[in-house]
Formats: structure tokens, C-alpha cells, sequence
């Protein structure tokens, strides 16, 4: 294959000569003046904030119908439930004050999973 043939996406580079409106010169590929500190003319950050694993969640509460916020809380329950059957699994109890410790565990994960089942319910559409 010849280089000729290959096409490479055209990728929009600043000038290296850009000065900024105080007269001095824009550093390569820098969005601000070093010196004081105006937007670079012509560029766009492009920057946003994205949270990981949000396409996901967005397109799990499109196929069962709800909002991201009450799927956000369905998958807060389902983690609550885990962590209450978790309790049972990873704690042995030897005496009365630790079975007692442990029910009282596994009450407190149960009320967050239904805590968060009711938010759910409320952030429906």
C-alpha cells in the first residue's frame, strides 16, 4: 500500500504563532495565555465530566422503563440485599452478644435495601 493511499483524519492545530490580546505568544497547544490567562481564541475545551458506567445504567432504566435515578436506586437495594446475606456468610456467632450483633446487622442492610426500593418507587417516572 502507498502512502498516497492512506488518508489520515485532518486534526485542527493551533497556530504556533497566535499572540494573545496582551501581545504575548500562546504556548503550543495551550488553551490560555501564560501570561494573562485569556481564553486561547478559537478553541473550544471540549472537557466534560463523565461518570463511569452511566451509558450502561442509562440504557438498563430505558429497557425497564424508569429514570436513571430509580434504577441508580434499584441497584442500591440489590447491593444492600448482598451485603445482608454478606453478613450471614463472613460472621459466626460464638455467644449470644454476637448473634445479637449480627441480626442487628443484617436488620440495618435490610433498611437501607428498603430505603433504597422506596427512593426507587418515588423516582419512578
Amino acid at each position: 500500500m502507498s502512502a498516497a493511499a492512506i488518508a489520515l483524519p485532518a486534526i485542527a492545530l493551533p497556530e504556533r504563532s497566535a499572540t494573545c490580546r496582551c501581545g504575548s505568544e500562546f504556548i503550543v497547544s495551550s488553551l490560555y495565555c501564560h501570561a494573562c490567562g485569556a481564553k486561547r481564541p478559537g478553541i473550544t475545551a471540549g472537557r466534560t465530566f463523565e461518570i463511569p458506567g452511566r451509558a450502561e445504567l442509562t440504557s438498563l432504566g430505558e429497557h425497564l422503563g424508569l429514570t436513571t435515578p430509580a434504577v441508580t436506586a434499584f441497584v442500591l437495594g440489590i447491593f444492600c440485599l448482598v451485603g445482608a446475606l454478606g453478613v450471614s456468610l463472613f460472621f459466626s456467632a460464638r455467644t449470644l452478644p454476637d448473634w445479637q450483633a449480627i441480626q442487628l446487622w443484617r436488620i440495618e442492610w435490610l433498611l437501607a435495601a428498603v430505603a433504597a426500593f422506596v427512593a426507587g418507587c418515588l423516582l419512578k417516572k
